[in-house]
């Protein structure tokens, strides 16, 4: 049995339903229950439902044999981990985002509020820009209203939020999709389970 990391939100519907066409189906009781871990109906794989963020710890440490996570976190988290698979769900941005007509290159350090401080700090870095990194856990857009930042670096759909709350793009860092990750212990050891999720995860992706 393959365990499986999905992070909870905006993916996992997602990817659930993928896992279906794929063959990999989970009961009616088991979606609506309560419970963090879940088998599939054949029994041939285990789900469990964690934070976004937790997704590659928990996979990184063979907790988890494979996880179904976005660009953007595997990113920011670094690690060590195989991407054979590229799911193409939950297409976003991450973006730098300041106040409409605000001037960034004319300013000295720059104060960046994020979710994503290793990838902030990376791409300011590679431009010679100074930054001073402000990380905050949610409502990212709410910093430059509100004085605590020049600009932020967040991921976006539609841009909605930001035009609301009076920001626009400078800047696009990456296009962020849903990718399988597999732990790199589990790719040797479990070789034909992991192969064979692969094939059925690419043959549903190819029949939509």
């Amino acid at each position: 049995m393959l365990t499986i990391a999905i992070g909870k939100g905006r993916i996992q519907d997602a990817s659930l339903a993928l896992l279906a066409r794929a063959g990999i189906a989970l009961s009616k009781e088991a979606l609506t229950s309560r419970r963090l871990a879940v088998e599939d109906s054949r029994r041939r794989y285990r789900f469990i439902f964690v934070k976004p963020a937790d997704v590659p710890v928990y996979v990184e440490h063979g907790i988890a044999d494979c996880g179904i996570v976005g660009r953007d976190v595997l990113l920011e988290a670094n690690a060590d981990l195989l991407v054979p698979l590229d799911l193409k769900l939950a297409r976003c941005r991450l973006v730098v985002a300041a106040r409409n007509g605000d001037a960034l290159g004319s300013r000295g350090m720059l104060r960046v509020a994020t979710k994503y401080p290793r990838i902030a700090a990376s791409h300011f870095g590679e431009r010679g820009i100074p930054v001073e990194i402000i990380q905050l856990s949610g409502s990212v857009e709410l910093a430059p209203v509100l004085g605590l930042s020049d600009c932020i670096v967040d991921l976006v759909q539609s841009g909605r939020t930001l035009k609301e709350n009076g920001l626009q793009i400078v800047e696009e860092i990456v296009e962020s999709t849903a990718r399988l990750v597999v732990n790199r212990a589990s790719y040797q050891l479990k070789s034909e389970a992991v192969t064979e999720l692969i094939e059925s995860l690419s043959d549903a992706m190819n029949k939509q």
